[in-house]
């Protein structure tokens, strides 16, 4: 069974940082034929989802939104199976539910699965 758990929210102050992680089971990130592409994705109530960074797990490329980039890093860990997403120059916008997102082909059908999202709260 799929799951993914993210952690690492909570409260900082504008220009500071924090590290949100997604532990994922129930696959793994050296089974290169799932062609997993792992995303963080945040929403704010009322607003739709936005997408915020990108990894492909088997090459490591990496992508943005503009929103985030230059302030942001996305990584993986493939022998904890968690995909990282450094979050640094915190501001205010960034105020979220932060959400993982795991993209793959499971059986030959690409499949989307999701963890149940992490607060991030910006605020002087």
């Amino acid at each position: 069974q799929v799951q993914l758990v993210e952690s690492g929210g909570g409260l900082v102050q504008p220009g500071e940082s924090l590290r949100l992680s997604c532990a994922a089971s129930g696959f793994s990130f050296n089974n290169r034929a799932l062609n997993l592409v792992m995303r963080w994705y945040r929403q704010v109530p009322g607003k739709e989802r936005e997408f915020v960074a990108a990894i492909i797990i088997n090459i490591g490329s990496t992508t943005y939104a503009d929103s985030v980039k230059g302030r942001f890093t996305i990584s993986r860990d493939n022998a904890k199976n968690t995909v990282y997403l450094q979050m640094n120059s915190l501001k205010p916008d960034d105020t979220a539910v932060y959400s993982c997102n795991a993209n793959g082909l499971w059986f030959g059908v690409r499949r989307d699965y999701w963890g149940q999202g992490t607060q991030v709260t910006v605020s002087s």
